[in-house]
């Protein structure tokens, strides 16, 4: 086993999925914001749950975001 000084952890920027806490730092905006834009967008592509878990996959995000004038 690993001690902590030895675990690595993925940058953001290379990760396919970010939670919603992740995800508000990520792009500066707020977590509620985010959960608020997964809930209201049905069949959002950037949004997928496992279970009752949010994810967000970061690069079809990234072009929602760019494809929306407003959010």
């Amino acid at each position: 086993m690993k001690s902590n000084d030895e675990i690595h952890t993925v940058p953001f920027t290379q990760r396919f999925s970010l939670t919603p806490k992740e995800a508000s730092i990520y792009f500066h905006i707020g977590e509620k914001k985010i959960r608020a834009l997964a809930a209201e967008q049905c069949g959002a592509s950037f949004a997928v749950y496992n279970g009752r878990h949010l994810l967000i996959i970061r690069e079809e995000f990234e072009k929602f975001l760019c494809r929306s004038s407003s959010i």
